[in-house]
């Protein structure tokens, strides 16, 4: 595919696009030789680290004539390029050796601001399925209910109208298993504008964990992965088997939140990357 459009994105702290792929919060990166190309926002991009940031193709035909600054700063805010993640890796108490050494080996790791129904949807998928099976359900259910994005054979993310299309065969043929009337739901919910992105970004953590709580399908531990990576709330802490592995080995159970605020939800990137190296 050829270049539509080619810019550089300076990110804080640098970025290791291999480390924060593998870091379990996105699932439709795909890896193109030392890039990744990414399909978002209704664009297909091939992103690429570059002297202290990114290199960013856009591989699509826009749908509408969009200037190089816009897209910049579109594609700025889902890299989280504000913020300085050399500073939040210097956090750790020095005492603390197991964080220190998790945030020291999960350097480059950023958190990604994505699409807030497709984060919703694709982390009520990925309970107690494989990162690899995430990816398989996640990508059928791209190809039967999404578009392709304009220019390329690669298929956007279906909107809440586009998926609650679906039949239960349909979704159960993406391999979704008990999920699909889960996710029918969601996408209903959303579809007849009871939840929709505005208003949830407008509440406070509390409120928004509670709310997405109150979807069919959603406990406690997707609800704070959607605010932490579709809704950009840093300070949220989800708890999986392993982490709480980690916190039963190195903090009696409980992770120290209020020496990490307002970046808790790094730290547990860091600790969720490192597990698998102890």
């Amino acid at each position: 595919m050829k270049s539509v459009e080619k810019f550089y994105i300076e990110l804080k702290g640098g970025i290791d696009l291999d480390k924060t792929e593998k870091s379990g919060q996105c699932f439709r990166w795909i890896k193109d030789g030392d890039a990744f190309i990414i399909p978002a926002f209704g664009m297909l991009v091939k992103v690429s680290e570059a002297r202290g940031g990114i290199d960013l193709e856009l591989l699509s035909s826009p749908k509408k004539k969009t200037d190089p600054k816009s897209l910049a700063e579109i594609w700025s805010k889902y890299f989280d390029a504000g913020l300085d993640y050399s500073k939040i890796r210097k956090m750790p108490d020095k005492k603390d050796k197991f964080l220190s050494e998790a945030a020291e080996s999960g350097a480059g790791i950023r958190i990604i601001y994505q699409d807030s129904f497709e984060t919703l949807i694709t982390f009520i998928i990925s309970q107690r399925k494989s990162i690899p099976a995430i990816k398989t359900s996640v990508e059928r259910i791209c190809e039967t209910a999404g578009r392709k994005i304009p220019g390329t054979d690669v298929y956007d993310f279906p909107t809440p109208d586009e998926l609650k299309k679906l039949s239960s065969d349909e979704l159960s043929a993406c391999g979704l298993g008990y999920r699909a009337s889960y996710i029918h739901e969601t996408a209903e919910v959303f579809a007849r504008g009871e939840f929709d992105a505005e208003y949830l970004s407008g509440l406070d953590d509390e409120a928004l964990i509670g709310t997405l709580m109150s979807l069919k399908g959603v406990g406690v531990k997707v609800a704070n992965c959607t605010a932490l990576f579709g809704f950009h709330r840093l300070d949220l802490f989800p708890i999986d088997v392993w982490i709480q592995r980690a916190l039963d080995t190195y903090y009696d159970g409980t992770f120290p939140l209020e020496k990490y605020h307002p970046y808790n939800g790094i730290m547990q990137q860091y600790i969720f990357a490192y597990r698998g190296q102890l």
